[in-house]
């Protein structure tokens, strides 16, 4: 007979829980705009019964990943104004 390997759960020991409210306002955009982020799978949010919650290391890992690099704006401004 083989043994079943048990996974355990990741423990939610030490997790910051951060309302829809919080976290919105962490990253300075609506709660819609943070909906529209968790629906379409780019930042993860967890239902717990009527409430959402997002973890706090989420949040800031997601406003890291949204570092602009040096470079990344140029399509928004023209050359000439570089020159003037």
């Amino acid at each position: 007979m083989e043994s079943q390997e048990h996974k355990s759960p990741p423990s939610l020991q030490g997790v910051t829980w951060l309302s829809s409210s919080e976290a919105s306002k962490r990253l300075g955009v609506t709660t819609r705009t943070l909906y529209r982020l968790i629906d379409e799978g780019l930042l993860s949010g967890f239902r717990f019964g009527r409430v959402i919650r997002l973890k706090e290391e989420d949040v800031d890992q997601y406003a890291e990943q949204s570092r602009i690099q040096p470079g990344d704006l140029r399509h928004l401004y023209q050359e000439s104004e570089i020159q003037e």
